[in-house]
């Protein structure tokens, strides 16, 4: 018999790279699985998971409200901000009141990152634009703003943007958590043990990054945009590190409340029931 086929979806960045570095090359005995990867912009990825198009894949925690009948969240994977995530930049050094009503280039409707600034601010225009382009468009003057989610959020400062507002930051300040931003989920349809045996592979493969970090960064490197080898490093660390291979208690309260203050605030049609394998 055949190895059965795991189709894994992620971003083309770093930090999905380095913790994945050890399934794309071959570094893990995978058993009875043979997995082939796939790299899409996050919005694009949360838009397939709508439709089931791969077994595991990235998310959004914001998408998963969307996806939970159809996927479970695996318990490795995560990004979480712990004090800093998405941030908002503009031309000129605004107070974040200054955000009411003006035109924000987002990178995704149903990413993380639009409904903390949907949570925080409202009353906005969000213009949705890929997420590499955004600090192209503020500089054009096509927007008022962005909402930086990735890399963008180490180099805005060299187009001389200004941070108007971390929403990793004021989500900490609001609650003492950190901010899940995205994680990987895992269709339901695989079946109870084999979605346990995927999980412990993509843990192990996050482990193996953790515990091979020059080797894995080196991988990474090829899809650090615009980062030198410190920048990659540091932000690699900001999304790849022990609350990647588990939320842990506090990553799942997290991921309920942020939730359930989307609900309250009628982003989400309905509460959600999060579950997670691993």
């Amino acid at each position: 018999m055949g190895r059965t086929e795991i189709r894994v979806a992620h971003s083309p960045d770093s930090d999905d790279a380095f913790m994945f570095c050890a399934l794309a090359t071959g570094k893990l005995d995978t058993g009875d699985f043979r997995f082939t990867h796939t790299l899409e912009d996050i919005e694009s990825l949360n838009r397939k998971a709508l439709r089931g198009v791969y077994e595991v894949t990235a998310v959004s925690i914001h998408a998963y409200a969307y996806i939970s009948r159809r996927y479970a969240l695996l318990s490795s994977g995560a990004s979480m901000g712990d004090r800093y995530g998405p941030i908002v930049v503009a031309r000129e050094a605004w107070a974040p009141a200054a955000l009411r009503g003006k035109k924000i280039a987002v990178p995704g409707l149903m990413t993380t990152a639009f409904l903390t600034l949907k949570l925080f601010q409202p009353d906005f225009q969000p213009v949705v634009i890929p997420f590499d382009q955004i600090i192209s468009a503020i500089l054009q003057g096509r927007a008022d703003a962005g909402l930086l989610i990735h890399e963008g959020q180490l180099t805005y400062a060299r187009e001389g943007l200004h941070k108007v507002i971390d929403m990793g930051e004021w989500w900490h300040e609001l609650t003492g958590l950190p901010l899940p931003l995205g994680g990987n989920a895992i269709r339901r349809d695989l079946g109870e043990d084999d979605m346990k045996k995927v999980a412990r592979l993509l843990k192990e493969s996050i482990q193996y990054a953790l515990d091979h970090r020059q080797e894995a960064l080196e991988y990474a490197l090829k899809y650090a945009r615009d980062l030198d080898r410190a920048q990659a490093d540091r932000f690699v660390g900001m999304y790849v590190n022990m609350r990647t291979l588990d939320y842990g208690e506090e990553g799942r309260r997290a991921v309920a409340l942020l939730l359930d203050r989307a609900c309250e605030a009628g982003i989400i049609p309905t509460r959600v029931l999060v579950d997670f394998i691993g």
